[in-house]
């Protein structure tokens, strides 16, 4: 992000300048802008970021407050965001949402497929499994909603790693040394820098017995969702062949395309 000479973050721009700006109506976005960048601000702060006086910018920060945007701190007199700005997140967060939206795609492909399948969200080097459906049979993996795993151990975690570069890859894993889930997970940063590089050329990642002894899984990553995220098959190896790996592995990019749409 730039800086304004004054040292405050510059407003985003996306778009062309309106025919007929109106200058309190941006100076007010603006405001609500830089509470995004910082905890609280003064009023001192926010008539400098403006460059207007000081009583325009107490009555830009008074309307905001008249609407709930803004509160002021009894004791400290600076202005934090305020609960309509609360409201108004939630409210998306609701919208965005992806657990609701990869539902129906979550039980078509459960469905299609007869195993045990994921969607999961990666948190730095850690992924979380935010829901799932098990497979019907007796035989079948476990499922996972709620849990976390090393990200390099599993396919859902590859895939999404694979989405970042390698400089961010490395950000997260600073050590050469990986710890292991088991004795087949990927061991060295090196070798995982080279499996990521496959897995952006083939669209998926595998996880053969890397998480977990006698699991195989495919996962995808997810284009367009507000966060990172993957779905994932998962099935006991004695099921698996070459044959039915391909077919899993597109099931599962057709699963990933149909929630993308969604996504839109």
């Amino acid at each position: 992000m730039t800086a304004t000479t004054d040292g405050f973050p510059s407003a985003p721009e996306h778009s062309a300048p309106p025919q007929y700006p109106i200058e309190s109506v941006d100076n007010a976005l603006r405001l609500l802008w830089l509470l995004s960048e910082r905890r609280s601000l003064r009023l001192t702060e926010a008539s400098q970021y403006l460059g207007v006086a000081s009583s325009t910018a107490h009555r830009l920060l008074a309307m905001l407050q008249y609407r709930g945007f803004v509160r002021q701190d009894p004791s400290t007199k600076a202005y934090e965001p305020g609960p309509s700005l609360d409201r108004i997140a939630f409210a998306l967060l609701r919208r965005l949402d992806i657990r609701d939206l990869a539902r129906p795609v979550l039980e078509k492909l459960n469905e299609a497929t007869g195993e045990t399948v994921h969607l999961g969200t990666l948190e730095g080097a850690t992924v979380r499994y935010l829901d799932s459906l098990e497979s019907p049979r007796a035989v079948r993996v476990a499922s996972r909603s709620g849990g976390a795993m090393p990200a390099h151990c599993t396919s859902t975690g590859k895939a999404m790693l694979a989405t970042l570069d390698d400089a961010q890859v490395i950000a997260l894993y600073p050590d050469e040394a990986l710890p292991q889930q088991t004795s087949k997970s990927v061991a060295t940063r090196t070798a995982l820098l080279g499996e990521l590089a496959t897995i952006r050329a083939q669209g998926f990642a595998i996880s053969d017995e890397e998480s977990e002894e006698g699991v195989w899984s495919v996962a995808v990553p997810v284009g367009g969702a507000p966060m990172p995220t993957a779905l994932n098959i998962s099935v006991p190896i004695s099921r698996m062949n070459v044959k039915r790996r391909k077919e899993m592995a597109g099931l599962a990019r057709k699963a990933v395309a149909d929630l993308e749409t969604e996504l839109r």
